[in-house]
């Protein structure tokens, strides 16, 4: 069964008990193909009778109880949620129903499904609905003593008025810096200057002073501005034949003293016919002439010898 037609299921069974349906509105979740979800919202006095009708193996089938919990809507109420699951037909269903805030009591459903036991519990201590017919509503996870609903919008997060929180600091923040804006405090968390052990301690966060209009310095008149050299009485840039001839005769040694280009590269040695190295050598050298052709370097006979 589609979504779809799971919602208009349970619509149609709970007409065939009661014949005004105009109160139970069936839709569908979101997520996409293969995550839709049928959801039946109905009014807090068919809560057991939906559950039960869900769970009946000719209407849906709905033999596994997945979880149940509530949702703080502020003045509107809360809004209890359970969702069901057919282990056989593969589908499943979320339930919801809208409980007045004055008020906050529905039926349990433990007599349908004994593990919504622990589901009911929770959502007594955490958002104060009462279950009524629940065997055994005590507290589950909170210590005795406590007082409060902590998933209550309106519930004070004390901890984070005395410590806080890990967000408390933007990042690149550090402990020494300059004014900075007050940090966004999440839902919960009053101001520490307005609630807690350091009321009316806390300074209110600095901002930078501004200076006043008659501390900065004033603009100086349009007459006053020194005025630009016109075009004519700029200095003319010498002509290309009029500029000052370089010497190469006698090129100045880098890092002389007063030369305005110390530390230049030298020019160019001078590469004329006087200054070109010797060709090479073409012929045979000596030491590959063969000995008829080499010259003889035996010294003369002297007289007497």
């Amino acid at each position: 069964m589609t979504p779809e037609e799971v919602g208009e299921r349970l619509v149609a069974v709970l007409a065939a008990d009661n014949a005004d349906t105009g109160d139970v509105v069936a839709g569908v979740t979101g997520g996409g193909p293969g995550h839709e979800r049928a959801v039946v919202d109905v009014p807090v006095a068919r809560w057991w009778a939906a559950v039960g009708a869900a769970r009946d193996p000719g209407a849906l089938g709905c033999d596994f109880f997945d979880w149940l919990s509530a949702v703080d809507e502020l003045d509107e109420g809360f809004t209890v949620v359970a969702h069901l699951w057919s282990s056989r037909r593969r589908h499943g269903l979320l339930l919801r129903t809208r409980v007045p805030r004055e008020t906050p009591v529905v039926e349990s459903i433990v007599d349908l499904f004994p593990g919504a036991a622990w589901h009911e519990r929770e959502t007594y201590e955490m958002f104060g609905i009462a279950f009524a017919r629940h065997p055994d509503l005590r507290p589950l996870l909170l210590p005795p003593g406590f007082e409060g609903n902590p998933l209550r919008k309106e519930f004070v997060l004390a901890a984070r008025v005395a410590k806080a929180w890990p967000g408390a600091k933007e990042p690149g923040e550090s402990e020494a810096g300059v004014a900075k804006r007050a940090p966004m405090r999440p839902p919960g968390v009053p101001d520490p200057n307005e609630w807690g052990p350091l009321k009316g301690k806390v300074p209110p966060p600095e901002t930078p002073a501004r200076r006043a209009p008659g501390d900065r310095p004033a603009r100086p008149a349009p007459g006053e501005r020194p005025a630009r050299p016109a075009s004519g009485d700029r200095p003319a840039r010498p002509a290309p034949g009029d500029r000052p001839a370089r010497s190469i005769d006698h090129p100045a040694s880098p890092g002389t003293p007063g030369d305005p280009k110390a530390g230049a590269a030298p020019p160019p040695v001078e590469t004329g016919p006087e200054a070109a190295p010797p060709p090479p050598e073409t012929g045979p050298s000596a030491a590959t002439q063969p000995e008829s052709t080499r010259p003889d370097t035996t010294p003369p006979e002297r007289d007497g010898d």
